[in-house]
């Protein structure tokens, strides 16, 4: 009896399980041409619905059943790092006319994806309803034991949406970098803050201070305390802090 019980017990753990791989948070906000929903997966990946279109960042396998998700019609990937480049991930939620927007080096280590478009820093591009400026995203200070960046310049991508009457900049995996100090009229920002590979708090609260983001979410940020961040921000009142679970 004891045996029958724990393996209907473990049964409905695991169906609970799988069952929550596809509950996020989401948040919607108005644009001038309709709702722009924010599903928030973890780490620096995120999910985007505007008017009927679905819009995948950075899908990441360990991180949801990408089988219960929404087919993307646009796929943006910022680096080839396995966090962020997944092709698992990516083949559960390619469709025929799926657009995916990526960087050269990941063209070298996914040369399967055949409906894939490069785009390097400064290259923009368009589709029905949505504009894409691909920004630079790099490591200043932060290296690996062997002196190399984690991110060099010039190889990731960060990305500006505009969805609607809004701007949404997604920043990849980055620091507090000159060019994005000067961005202008950000509505929103996902600025990451994940040690040691990208931003402290202090780098975020400067490029929040620089370029003053309507929205600031940090994402991808990690064990790094967000507190922190709210903390010195908190005079800052022209930028509005939201946390999600985005570690």
């Amino acid at each position: 009896m004891k045996r029958i019980f724990l393996l209907i017990f473990f049964i409905n753990f695991m169906n609970n399980h799988m069952e929550a791989q596809t509950d996020f948070k989401t948040d919607t906000l108005k644009t001038k041409k309709g709702d722009l929903e924010i599903t928030f997966i973890g780490h620096g990946t995120l999910l985007f619905q505007f008017d009927g279109k679905i819009i995948h960042v950075d899908p990441f396998s360990k991180l949801a059943d990408y089988s219960k998700l929404p087919k993307a019609d646009l796929i943006l990937i910022t680096h080839n790092h396995g966090d962020h480049l997944d092709l698992q991930a990516i083949n559960a939620i390619i469709k025929d006319s799926t657009q995916i927007i990526f960087t050269e080096t990941c063209k070298e280590n996914a040369t399967e994806l055949k409906n894939a478009l490069v785009m390097k820093n400064g290259d923009k591009a368009e589709m029905p309803g949505l504009k894409i400026d691909a920004v630079p995203a790099y490591n200043l200070i932060h290296k690996r034991n062997n002196g190399d960046f984690y991110h060099p310049k010039g190889v990731g991508n960060g990305y500006i949406l505009t969805i609607g009457s809004k701007k949404i900049y997604i920043a990849g995996d980055t620091e507090n970098i000159p060019e994005m100090k000067k961005l202008k009229k950000i509505d929103i920002a996902f600025l990451p803050m994940n040690l040691p590979y990208t931003m402290t708090p202090e780098m975020v609260a400067d490029a929040a201070k620089a370029f003053k983001p309507k929205i600031l979410y940090p994402y991808h940020f990690g064990e790094t305390d967000t507190n922190k961040l709210v903390e010195l921000l908190q005079d800052e009142k022209s930028v509005e802090i939201r946390i999600r679970n985005m570690k």
